[in-house]
């Protein structure tokens, strides 16, 4: 997936700790400190907890209601009167109970399944996931389960519109049963609102109708009303979660409207529309004003600004634009429409020269992934350090975050061809904003490549230029759920409260006329590349809908200074417009809201269904396409309903790439990252959130507007289950023979193998529970499939896979016999970083992580003949290409590159016995390739075409006559490939020489 602040939130949002962990602004999410209250002692929790199996010691991290955490990792637990339990007291002041998560102090955590504990008061226990009360090392009855905190919904339905003199409503809490028809009578507690306040027990949410008691209903036209906790309002068919009470005291009457804006002109530049036009007055203020534009593909648009002057765009080349203008203020009142004005848009500026795909089957490759930022460093003048520089200990190395470039990369390509790759995936390249934004997954400027990576003469369009000359294609990162927490310039761009005094003006840069950040350029007033200037306000911004704005809160930064209300980017705050952004938390990750909902603070979720932000993102990746890149790898697929990406994002990809590049641009590869964690076939159990699922297309019509097609598309799924998905045998042979798939249902995104890359911790864990899956992949051929990455290693590992040299070679010798993509992260092949945290953010220096720098590595010359063979080499870099895996790696790219059947081949095990062991054929057109493959054990293949089979390996020559080959490759990692002479497609015999475990 991606950078640590998103995993780090990722972690905490499983804890239940999002929302009650407070970050300063000028702090990063990952060195987020807590703040404790101090209440008075009222009462107090004793927490008894039963050590789990290999667990000396246990931390309890812990907030009473309604208060703040603990500082991670808790507080130390002290040895009980009883064996194998810990305990500790905690104070709740006037708190009611308290919520909790364990860990061992050395990143093992036990956080109740994601759901923490909700504990009460006195002596409570927690064992093996079971919440109990009572003192286990005492004398009495031992403890009883306790059924921990309930949840409340308090449910107001509008009764305006239906004349019903009584109210009921009829409900099923999430889980459970339905009440008995017609319901529960609702008391009527103001005009047009009855209410009902519902206990849930443990059920975070319910199922509602609504009816008079006399058989007529109000059911959501048949979908039924899916409800929170918390309170909600149903009115005419719409719900509010998290709503004002509508039966509180009226808002102060404010029936004056502004005055019309006067002077409204419009101005185009190329595709940018510009508005002008005096400001308004108002009896009370004006709070902002409606831009309504009529003209383009998307035919009405209705926008908010709090500012006077508005620039729109990017606009439809050569098109006619109508905009109308009135004034609102905070009362709702509206002025009266100004006169429309009719603009028309230039041409489309010209682009920079163009690269174009290499095209080809993207089987036919394998690939190295890097973090540009971190690769290598080919011009320093480029390198920054960010506001974290000296914090994280990367100062003190002399080692910016960001410190490789596009420069440093071109240098370097010979290496990775050299290893025997012909594909590159790179990180994100767009212009990135946050303190700690290396990574390239805080996007900020989506039609902009960050200049901390390009250099004159290694633009991005260079590097493409330069990798397709040498026959490697280029993979691009691409973001389409989420920007920067300050939002996305050219869409929308926070503004939140900031003020420059005694403790703030170290942070809040003063703004600087005509300055605008680009991460590179140094501010002339402060010296700083990281330019803050334009983020901050010390007086309300007009239009703002943040609430609580400059209010102080409870809460403190790490240093002990007052945080205010708006100081900092949030979803529920109302700072982000709900047409552009989702405004909520994710609570549950195989839920629907983990697709609607924000990941972090860092991570601002775009509302996806919106055709403003769908063409935002289109038109900025179809630059990128125009630029050439081979293929995207797509972040956080699995954060935007599968429907979406049929309906817009992958259609736009498609159609841009074939219509720009015919041939080559039908070979666009996109492969996406849907992070189903979990070793079983299904995400928990839930299709739509399961990595094969995306790579289908949808089997029925939804509603015609994308978020309510949305919603149906997840219920309907959802209902059909695990065993009512469809199968495909596209990855399977048919006995010996291969057969045409059939790609009709696909959806055009591949995946990124996850249930592989979970299981790698063995290899031959890996093989079975990858063959598991294949059969629920639309075509499991074009699987991605990798070890480890910039985010996890096998079984959720924090740390870079470190199970030794033997085991890495067994891996890669399956990834590259096996189907599907191989990939290697950057280092791999030296085992750069073994054993080392992948991430800690900014605490700790990046060089002691798995995302330090490789250049050291590098350092050199290099060149190379073809793939996997290195002609020249001189300095640390020849020194590297002498390590084992480097030589394993090669010689397992140059065997894949010769045999089809190891790049396109389908697959069986059926006659095949043994561990790791298969066959393998590819047919099409003249190719005709059949090869049987061992990996670390004897294997016997029975039932297979008599005739010659040459081994690619060793050059071992067998003719079979009775349909059985027995192989025995000896070794942990070492490989058998038998290859058949077939007419016209002769078998390679050895290829390569005898490496380390190739022999």
């Amino acid at each position: 997936m991606r950078a640590r602040s998103r995993r780090l939130t990722a972690f905490l949002v499983t804890l239940g700790l999002t929302g009650a962990v407070w970050t300063a602004p000028g702090s990063s999410a990952e060195g987020r400190t807590t703040t404790t209250a101090t209440a008075a002692a009222v009462n107090s929790t004793t927490v008894f907890y039963r050590l789990p199996s290999g667990w000396p010691v246990a931390n309890v991290h812990y907030q009473p209601r309604n208060g703040p955490w603990t500082a991670v990792p808790g507080e130390r637990m002290e040895p009980a009167a009883c064996a194998g339990w810990v305990r500790r007291t905690v104070p709740l002041g006037d708190a009611t109970g308290l919520v909790a998560v364990f860990n061992n102090g050395s990143g093992t955590w036990d956080n109740n399944n994601g759901r923490n504990y909700g504990l009460g008061t006195g002596d409570v226990t927690v064992a093996a996931g079971v919440v109990g009360v009572g003192n286990p090392c005492g004398s009495g009855p031992d403890p009883e389960p306790d059924p921990g905190p309930t949840a409340n919904a308090e449910v107001y339905y509008s009764t305006k519109t239906r004349n019903w003199t009584a109210t009921r409503i009829h409900y099923q809490p999430t889980g459970g049963t339905w009440t008995a028809v017609p319901g529960v009578a609702m008391e009527q507690v103001c005009p047009d609102w009855a209410r009902a306040s519902i206990d849930l027990g443990q059920a975070a949410g319910l199922r509602a109708a609504f009816n008079n008691g006399s058989g007529q209903w109000d059911n959501n036209n048949g979908a039924d009303y899916a409800l929170r906790t918390g309170r909600s309002t149903v009115k005419d068919g719409v719900v509010t979660p998290d709503a004002t009470d509508p039966c509180g005291p009226p808002a102060p009457q404010d029936t004056v409207a502004p005055s019309v804006p006067a002077g409204l002109r419009a101005t185009a530049s190329a595709l940018t529309v510009s508005l002008t036009w005096t400001a308004s007055t108002d009896n009370v203020a004006v709070a902002g004003y409606e831009v309504t534009r009529t003209g383009g593909a998307l035919g009405t648009v209705v926008r908010n600004t709090g500012s006077v002057g508005f620039a729109d765009g990017p606009l439809t080349a050569n098109t006619t634009y109508t905009y109308a203008l009135k004034a609102y203020d905070a009362a709702g009142n509206k002025s009266a429409s100004t006169a429309s004005v009719a603009v028309t848009t230039g041409d489309v500026p010209p682009a920079p020269p163009g690269g174009t795909p290499l095209g080809g089957d993207p089987r036919e490759d394998s690939i190295y992934f890097v973090m540009t930022a971190r690769f290598n460093d080919g011009v320093p003048a480029n390198n920054r350090g960010g506001s974290q520089h000296v914090r994280s200990g990367n100062a003190a190395g002399g080692d910016p975050m960001f410190r490789g470039d596009f420069q440093g990369l071109v240098d370097k390509l010979d290496y990775i061809k050299g290893l025997g790759f012909s594909a590159v995936w790179i990180t994100p390249v767009v212009l990135n904003r946050s303190d700690y934004d290396f990574h390239g997954y805080h996007g900020w400027d989506f039609y902009r490549v960050d200049p901390r990576l390009e250099t004159p003469g290694a633009t991005y369009q260079d590097l493409i230029h330069e990798a397709h000359a040498k026959g490697l294609k280029i993979y691009q990162d691409v973001v389409y759920n989420h920007s920067s927490r300050w939002g996305a310039k050219g869409l929308f761009q926070a503004k939140v409260f900031g003020v420059r005094d005694d403790q703030w003006s170290w942070y809040y840069d003063q703004p600087v006329q005509g300055f605008e950040y680009d991460g590179l350029t140094i501010d002339p007033t402060t010296g700083k590349s990281y330019y803050n200037g334009d983020l901050w306000s010390s007086t309300e911004p007009t239009g703002n809908t943040c609430v609580d704005w400059g209010e102080p809160t409870r809460h403190t930064s790490p240093e002990g200074y007052r945080i205010y209300g708006c100081q900092w980017p949030s979803p529920t705050s109302g700072m982000f417009p709900a047409q552009l952004y989702h405004r909520c938390w994710i609570g549950n990750w195989e839920g629907e809201d983990s697709r609607s909902c924000w990941l972090h603070e860092d991570l601002a979720d775009f509302d996806t269904e919106n055709p403003i932000v769908q063409k935002y993102l289109v038109d900025a990746y179809n630059r990128f396409i125009d630029m050439g890149v081979d293929g995207f790898r797509v972040d956080t697929a699995v954060h935007i309903p599968r429907v979406t990406w049929n309906r817009r994002f992958l259609p736009a990809i498609q159609q841009h790439a074939t219509a720009k590049f015919g041939d080559k641009g039908r070979d666009f590869f996109v492969f996406g990252e849907v992070a189903a964690f979990v070793n079983d076939k299904w995400n928990r159990g839930s299709v739509n959130h399961s990595a094969q699922f995306f790579t289908w297309k949808e089997r029925r019509e939804y509603s015609a507007d994308d978020a309510t097609a949305a919603l149906e598309q997840y219920e309907y799924e959802q209902g059909q289950g695990t065993g009512g998905q469809p199968t495909s045998r596209n990855a399977f042979l048919d006995g010996n023979a291969y057969h045409a798939p059939d790609h009709s249902k696909s959806s055009g995104m591949d995946i990124i193998d996850m249930r592989m890359h979970m299981n790698f911790g063995d290899a031959n864990n890996a093989f079975w529970n990858a063959k598991d899956s294949d059969d629920s992949t639309n075509d499991a051929t074009y699987n991605v499939t990798y070890v480890d990455s910039h985010d996890f290693g096998p079984n959720k590992s924090s740390v870079r896979y470190a199970g030794g040299t033997d085991a890495w070679a067994e891996n890669m010798s399956l990834m590259w016999t096996f189907r599907g993509i191989p990939t290697l992260y950057y280092g791999s092949e030296v085992e750069f970083q073994a054993g080392k945290p992948i991430d800690c953010g900014p605490t700790c220096p990046l060089a002691t992580t798995g995302r330090a720098y490789y250049g050291d590595h590098l350092a050199g010359q290099v060149t190379a003949s073809d793939y996997g063979v290195v002609s020249s080499a001189s300095g640390q870099v020849a020194t590297t290409l002498q390590k084992p895996l480097v030589k394993h790696v090669q010689r397992l790219n140059r065997i894949r590159r010769a045999v089809p059947a190891l790049q396109k081949g389908q697959y069986s095990t059926d006659g095949v016995s043994g561990g790791m062991a298969f066959k393998r054929r590819y047919t099409s057109g003249s190719v005709d390739s059949f090869a049987l493959v061992a990996i670390s054990g004897s294997a016997t293949f029975t039932g297979v075409p008599n005739g010659t089979y040459r081994d690619a390996v060793t050059g071992d020559t067998r003719t079979v006559t009775t349909g059985s080959l027995t192989a025995n490759p000896g070794g942990k990692g070492n490989a058998r490939v038998y290859v058949l002479d077939l007419p016209g497609n002769p078998a390679p015999g050895k290829v390569g020489a005898e490496g380390p475990y190739l022999k």
